[in-house]
């Protein structure tokens, strides 16, 4: 027997591949996305719970929005066995921050963004654009809660998903991962009263952010992002 397959056979065969791809990356893709969303959750339900045991008052609860840049350091790491130097771009974006006083110098804080977008370099060429998401937790002291302007430094948990990921160049025909990410956070900033109730803030975070790479499912090594992200935020206390 013979099969003979006509030119709109193979054009049918080609276009239910690539359907059943695209089905394949965009069940991915929301697999990430609903992890994402449940690790926020986790993390604001755990910030609840430390605070549980904690009287409500006025004034006990501050909420920021804010803009930050995030810059990744400058050596990013080495891939596939020392031969590929991997670079990390910057990006900017909103960011929102609620903060919970446990006394007038503690609180407990939990920053939330929309993705910030990266652009991944291999010996200088443009081979991925990546996005990701880093809620962080964090303890806060405030040495001069009273006064006009009060310092405060913090330390945390940071945690990191990638998602989004569009191969390119080097990496063109090629299905890039990034391992999710948990890490030490750090934090210093100045509030600046306003009244009452108003306050403008400018603060500068670290978090400890690597991530393993892998090509095609096998692993070539890992990205260290560990940035530094830094902006302004306008707050309100209630």
């Amino acid at each position: 027997m013979h099969l003979r397959l006509r030119a709109g056979d193979l054009t049918k065969i080609k276009s239910h591949i690539v359907r059943r791809c695209d089905d394949t990356h965009i069940r991915q893709l929301q697999g990430v996305i609903t992890m994402n969303t449940r690790v926020t959750a986790t993390l604001a339900l755990l910030a609840v719970s430390l605070l549980g045991g904690t009287s409500a008052n006025a004034e006990d609860w501050t909420f920021k929005v804010g803009v930050h840049q995030v810059e990744p350091r400058s050596n990013n790491g080495t891939l596939a066995g020392g031969t590929l130097r991997a670079d990390v771009s910057g990006d900017w974006g909103p960011t929102f921050q609620i903060e919970r006083l446990l006394t007038p110098n503690w609180g407990i804080e939990l920053l939330a963004a929309t993705p910030f977008k990266h652009e991944v370099r291999l010996n200088g060429a443009s081979a991925a654009e990546v996005s990701h998401l880093p809620p962080t937790l964090s303890v806060l002291y405030h040495f001069n809660p009273d006064g006009r302007v009060s310092p405060f430094v913090g330390v945390g948990l940071n945690y990191t998903a990638f998602f989004d990921v569009h191969e390119r160049g080097p990496l063109a025909a090629t299905q890039l991962t990034l391992d999710k990410s948990w890490g030490a956070a750090a934090h210093a900033g100045l509030d600046f009263a306003i009244d009452e109730r108003w306050l403008v803030s400018v603060d500068l975070r670290w978090m400890d952010i690597d991530t393993k790479a892998r090509v095609n499912g096998v692993s070539v090594g890992t990205v260290n992002i560990d940035p530094l992200a830094y902006g302004v935020s306008l707050g309100y206390r209630f």
